[in-house]
């Protein structure tokens, strides 16, 4: 894996997952945890995993929701592979971890750190916030378009 550097989009993010197994009635399940986030690489734990959390210039209304929310989350995105998970993606945009939620993935989170949070902010800043545009209407009286024909 090609060495991630941090810059005004990208954050490479390391974290350890953990499971613990849990009685559910009859059956034994496996409950995953992220534990030992680190923002920079001297804080890394050795069996870390390391994903970047990449900020995207459309999703800015995902980030300044989720900040604005009580609690910022991050979402780290795995698959299961023998009983294991594997992380894939990790990204702070609800709406794209919420897009692999109907698949075989699995969508763990984390509380943002309040660093990552203001890097998320200076982003927002740097590029301004993304307006959802509204369908423009007809300024023409009669509300006739080119399309009515007359």
């Amino acid at each position: 894996m090609p060495e991630l550097n941090k810059n005004e989009s990208l954050w490479p993010i390391a974290f350890r997952l953990v499971s613990e197994e849990k009685q559910v009635g009859r059956w034994s399940t496996l409950s995953w945890s992220i534990e030992d986030v680190a923002l920079h690489e001297e804080h890394r734990a050795e069996d870390s995993h390391v994903l970047p959390l990449e900020l995207y210039r459309d999703e800015r209304s995902d980030y300044r929701f989720n900040l604005s929310s009580r609690d910022p989350h991050l979402f780290i995105v795995c698959e299961e592979e023998d009983e294991q998970l594997k992380p894939v993606q990790i990204t702070a945009a609800q709406a794209v971890a919420a897009s692999y939620m109907d698949g075989d993935y699995q969508v763990l989170h984390i509380k943002t750190p309040l660093p990552v949070q203001a890097w998320m902010e200076a982003f927002i800043g740097r590029h301004g916030e993304l307006i959802e545009s509204k369908r423009k209407k007809c300024k023409n009286k009669q509300g006739k378009g080119r399309s009515s024909g007359n």
